[in-house]
């Protein structure tokens, strides 16, 4: 049932107007795909076309650890709701440098209040799930299919994806979020809250944490209302994968993550300066 139910709602989501104009692309490319080469199948183009504003790749089944490095080192990511995966790169990015992450009085306020816990990489698989799970008033499909969900948690085993989780005082799950370390970069996922603001604590810690250890970029995928009230501002595909080429190959924190008891998380904004593009190389 749960697989129809996917067909039915993934067939319905394709045809929608905003996406229906990709569908004729989306199956060229797939036939291409099945045509191809075992060797060459599941490679994404070195020279992507990008189609539509919302940036469509190409297709991939390949979820590796090795190729979600590789891929979201040049900028892209999956998301699919039926059929092959679907690798993206949209015209515009959601990004922050963790540093400039505004928190409200009113956020600030509540995390003083201590009635939640943050930790990190304390319960990643129920993150996920949660993150997955219908969401109240929403069509209940998601992207996060359980091929997905064993990408990333190979990718967790492997030191590169993480989890913040935000629990109540009587030790429930109630926020958190999930995403992809890649040298000094952080590829926001996916997050949930089960009551109000919970999510909205889970990114301040996670954007505190970073901004602590020297990351640069927090990419937050498409720009939402939501991700515009923390600070975030969208970026050009350009200046983002230049970016982000100039970040991933720096040292980053690789393995378990943990809150840092000494980090004040309802602290101002820390300022390390505008989010500025990487220097061109010079011939």
């Amino acid at each position: 049932m749960q697989w129809l139910r996917r067909v039915v709602l993934g067939s319905i989501y394709v045809l929608m107007p905003e996406r229906i104009g990709l569908l004729p692309r989306i199956l060229m490319l797939s036939i291409a795909s099945m045509l191809a080469p075992e060797s060459e199948r599941n490679r994404l183009p070195e020279h992507p076309s990008y189609y539509s504003k919302r940036g469509l790749v190409g297709i991939s089944d390949d979820l590796s650890v090795p190729a979600l490095v590789a891929n979201y080192s040049r900028g892209f990511f999956p998301v699919c709701h039926l059929g092959p995966m679907k690798w993206w790169c949209p015209e515009d990015r959601a990004v922050i440098d963790p540093a400039e992450t505004h928190a409200s009085k009113n956020l600030r306020r509540l995390i003083r209040q201590h009635r939640f816990t943050v930790t990190m990489d304390h319960d990643f698989a129920g993150v996920m799930q949660a993150c997955a799970a219908p969401r109240p008033g929403k069509v209940p499909l998601t992207w996060i299919t359980p091929r997905v969900m064993r990408a990333y948690w190979d990718a967790y085993e492997a030191g590169y994806a993480h989890s913040v989780e935000v629990w109540d005082e009587a030790g429930r799950l109630v926020g958190g979020l999930y995403g992809l370390a890649i040298g000094k970069v952080f590829f926001g996922e996916s997050q949930f809250s089960a009551v109000e603001h919970a999510s909205k604590i889970a990114l301040v810690a996670l954007h505190r944490h970073l901004a602590a250890w020297g990351y640069h970029l927090r990419d937050g995928k498409w720009m939402t209302p939501h991700l515009a009230s923390f600070g975030f501002k969208p970026m050009p595909r350009d200046a983002f994968q230049a970016l982000v080429a100039a970040h991933v190959g720096e040292p980053g924190n690789v393995g378990r993550w943990a809150v840092d008891p000494a980090l004040d998380l309802a602290d101002e904004t820390v300022s390390s300066g505008t989010l500025k593009p990487a220097p061109r190389k010079v011939a």
